[in-house]
């Protein structure tokens, strides 16, 4: 009878709870007996999708209600070594899979003894300097590394001598099933005309300030940027013409398909970017998009023509096609059966999770 792989996936400061959840779910569907370690999400409901374990071992001081932004900060340092100690003795399981460590530095020391280490490395290339060089610290304390696209584990390859290995990000299709979804806002629900979405939290990287020079061209449709923002959007708003709506907050699990189901086209201008859940989010819908050329972004283009692709930073050819493709509804059809054709094949979580346990496996 074979082996129960026993795996501990650990993510202190849940900075990414629908793949974590996505992922032990996937595990568990595979065979694996799975926990998730984890701190509570402050933004709501974390997305448990049920057959495998959920302890929020880290960070409860901070994670408790009522605390704001500061306090969060300054409590999870004072937290992070007595979380990470406590959850050092890993002889119960067979992996320890880290997702997201916060302290690299520190956290090399502190990592899980009694079972094989294994880290998915988010984001590689927007890393550069100090960041880089505390990665590689971590890496080399790792018995297998997982990155998202080839273009990042090349990345890796050249910063560690542990085994690098290719696993994609899956389609987040439990949000495109959900029990209960929000209708649209009324002022939203009575837009006529085509939409273009650019979702998630805004930050500088993202290239939110490219998309909106772009769209100054684009007539009869409208702009709708949508997430909390971790930067100055006061100029965003000047350069935006009356065709561009900002909804500058946090968007729960509920109300987030009616904005997907709505949008004719997703468009992600990221600057530098290794992969986004955005996009796997979009691929779940079955979405028509425009992507950068950065990172992972060109795969779903060129292997599995669910995009369009233009360079980064370029207002001009973003804008060329947007237009190109509103005006096309047929060409956004082939996109969008691309796309769906995407999530359900080599970015279904089944296919991840057989993959992750197949290299868990190989490991012991």
């Amino acid at each position: 009878m074979p082996h129960l792989v026993r795996v501990q996936l650990v993510d202190p400061p849940a900075y990414t709870p629908p793949y974590d959840h996505a992922l032990a779910a996937a595990l568990a569907r595979a065979g694996a007996d799975v926990e998730l370690l984890t701190s509570r999400w402050p933004y709501g409901a974390a997305p448990d999708q049920g057959g495998y374990a959920v302890r929020e071992h880290f960070y409860r001081r901070a994670t408790a209600n009522g605390r704001g932004t500061a306090a969060r900060r300054a409590l999870r340092l004072v937290e992070h070594v007595p979380g990470m100690l406590g959850a050092r003795d890993a002889s119960a399981f067979d992996v320890v899979h880290y997702q997201w460590l916060t302290l690299e530095p520190l956290d090399r020391l502190l990592l899980a003894r009694g079972a094989a280490r294994v880290l998915t490395a988010h984001n590689v290339q927007r890393r550069g300097g100090r960041s880089r060089r505390a990665l590689r610290t971590l890496l080399d304390r790792m018995d297998a590394v997982i990155a998202h696209t080839e273009a990042g584990a090349a990345d890796l390859r050249d910063q560690t001598a542990t085994p690098v290995h290719v696993i994609p990000h899956g389609a987040f299709g439990h949000l495109a099933s959900q029990q209960r979804e929000e209708p649209l806002p009324d002022e939203l629900a009575a837009v006529e005309g085509p939409v273009v979405l650019c979702f998630g939290i805004l930050r500088p990287y993202k290239g939110v300030d490219v998309l909106v020079e772009a769209f100054r061209g684009i007539e009869g449709a409208e702009l709708w940027v949508v997430g909390r923002p971790w930067m100055d959007t006061a100029p965003l708003r000047a350069a935006a013409t009356g065709a561009v709506r900002f909804i500058d907050r946090f968007v729960p699990d509920a109300e987030l398909p009616a904005l997907f189901r709505r949008a004719d086209v997703v468009c992600l201008p990221y600057r530098r970017i290794d992969q986004s859940g955005v996009l796997y989010t979009a691929l779940a819908f079955g979405k028509a998009m425009v992507l950068t050329d950065v990172g992972g972004f060109g795969d779903i283009a060129r292997t599995d023509g669910a995009a369009e692709l233009v360079p980064p930073g370029d207002a001009g050819a973003l804008r060329e096609t947007l237009a190109a493709l509103l005006a096309d509804p047929a060409r956004r059809a082939q996109l969008e059966a691309a796309a769906s054709a995407a999530a359900a094949g080599r970015y279904s979580w089944e296919a991840i999770g057989r993959r992750t346990l197949e290299l868990y496996e190989g490991l012991l």
